[in-house]
């Protein structure tokens, strides 16, 4: 039987765990953060069913160590292996692959191949194999259907569709464009106990309720234009977007929350559909009974949705609403090509949170045009948002140009580049030239965080807390907030290090005494 692995191999980093799996923004978190990675485990459960011996190997969410990880797959012994790479991580990968190679690890005779997937690849596929002996590339985001494709065609005789790259002698052979055209509502429910789901299932800020877990109800966002989002210009770009049906969608959640007892469901398509495919998958939830059993939440756009939706989604349990602002400034608004005005940042969230959901802004600073002062601007605009109870809470990172991305091929043509050393593109610096020292951003970056500790805020929280669950809940978001105020303090000592070590250790000793108690 031929085998094959679908892993991410450890990273160790001084930097904190790397967000590597399901992740459009990489970056390196010093609380840990897993995130249930959508396509690779489609992959291994369509492997699986079509008769392949699939092993799952996260060394990341699994907190191996690489000898720990390279231990497991010397016993295995492949026949392939299947790994997710991006920009920040690739030369990494490059030399495992390298490494990998040189151990000629063998199954019945045939030495292992080696299968990298994911947006940098896709863009840059030759780069991977000019700079490592890996085998086989696989472009754009329907690598699951594809990879698949790949092992019938070798070992079935199918025929091979496109977006497939391989060495042939001293030359790169590939199969054509790849193809985006397959019908998501074929696949099969994901195989969570093959991929291992508890893993991701507990440490991830998106969950009020555990055990959680991931849906992806699309690839990947309906409205795919924004210029630093990498995945809308490589692996799912413009007029590729497809989504399950409602029914097909609602289905799969239902066999989580049967089977698995999951309480709280994050779909993180780019932007989860909106219009009539909302509306009913929130009637499915509603007349099924389930929006009683499970809590949901998705990723949308301030503009998206009316107020009479969100009161149905509210009515269908859901809860968190992620929105990617980026900026409180219109000519940034308009540069990203966002379509979205500064306004319905404010009305979007207004009528989420009147309808009694629970908003998450994603903030990004540092781009090239932006003065200080605008900068600054930004900063008003979310605590403006905290202070009249719009948002809930916030992510806040540096501007990344990742290759492939419109922003990227600007920076080139203007000359706005720091780097193209790949190390230095995981938001923990800036690779973009901007008109005020980076120092000062990482001050706007902490300033962001802590924008929404104000009176009104505070006492908002505490005086919803209606349970011992909500309390538990409020303690681990504080320790995720100093954890992130350490993300952009580039001594990891700077920022209010005294709270973060008592909140880690002695307030969660209190904790757990409380508890026993």
């Amino acid at each position: 039987m031929v085998k094959i692995v679908v892993g991410y191999p450890p990273i160790v980093s001084k930097k904190g765990i790397p967000l590597l799996s399901q992740n459009r923004q990489f970056q390196y978190f010093n609380s840990p953060t897993y995130i249930y990675p959508m396509v690779p485990a489609y992959a291994a459960t369509l492997l699986k069913k079509n008769g392949y011996k699939v092993y799952w190997m996260d060394g990341i969410a699994e907190k191996q160590t690489y000898d720990e990880w390279l231990k497991q797959l010397l016993k295995i012994k492949p026949d392939y292996l299947l790994l997710e790479t991006k920009a920040p991580v690739i030369k990494t990968h490059w030399k495992i692959i390298n490494e990998l190679k040189s151990l000629k690890i063998k199954s019945a005779g045939r030495r292992m191949k080696i299968i990298l997937v994911g947006d940098h690849v896709t863009y840059l596929p030759l780069e991977s194999f000019k700079n490592s002996k890996v085998d086989y590339i696989i472009a754009g985001g329907d690598y699951d259907f594809i990879v698949l494709n790949l092992l019938n065609h070798i070992y079935k005789g199918e025929m091979l569709e496109g977006g497939v790259y391989w060495r042939k002698g001293d030359k790169i052979i590939n199969s054509g464009p790849a193809s985006l055209r397959h019908v998501l509502d074929t696949l099969p429910f994901i195989d969570r106990d093959l991929t291992k789901w508890r893993l991701y299932a507990f440490e991830n800020g998106n969950y009020k309720y555990t055990p959680g877990t991931y849906m992806y109800s699309g690839r990947d966002c309906w409205w795919n234009r924004c210029t630093f989002c990498v995945w809308d210009h490589t692996i799912n770009p413009l007029g590729s977007y497809r989504s399950f049906s409602p029914e097909r969608l609602f289905a799969e959640v239902k066999h989580v929350v049967d089977k698995y007892g999951v309480k709280e469901i994050f779909d993180d398509a780019g932007t989860m559909f909106a219009g009539n495919k909302m509306k009913r998958f929130c009637e499915l939830l509603i007349e099924s009974g389930y929006n009683k059993k499970v809590v949901y939440g998705c990723n949308m756009r301030f503009n998206a949705i009316g107020q009479d939706l969100y009161y149905l989604m509210k009515k269908a349990n859901f809860r968190f609403i992620l929105y990617g602002m980026e900026s409180g400034n219109q000519k940034t608004l308009d540069k990203l090509d966002k379509g979205i005005k500064v306004e319905e940042i404010i009305n979007g969230s207004r009528m989420a949170t009147k309808a009694g959901l629970e908003p998450h802004a994603t903030v990004m600073l540092g781009f090239p045009w932006e003065s200080y002062k605008d900068a600054k601007k930004t900063i008003d605009l979310a605590k403006y948002c905290f202070k009249k109870g719009y948002f809930n809470t916030m992510q806040a990172t540096i501007t990344i140009p990742y290759p492939g991305t419109p922003l990227w091929k600007e920076c080139k043509k203007n000359g706005w580049l720091l780097t193209e050393d790949y190390n230095h593109y995981d938001m923990r610096e800036p690779v973009m030239k901007t008109p005020f020292s980076k120092e000062k951003i990482y001050d706007l970056e902490q300033e962001l965080y802590s924008s929404f500790m104000t009176p009104q805020y505070i006492f908002r929280k505490i005086a919803g807390i209606r349970s011992w669950h909500d309390f538990q809940y409020l303690f681990y978001m504080a320790q995720k907030l100093l954890a992130h105020l350490l993300d952009f303090d580039p001594n990891q000592t700077k920022v209010d290090f005294f709270s973060f070590v008592f909140w880690k250790n002695i307030g969660s000793k209190m904790m757990k005494h409380l508890v026993s108690e």
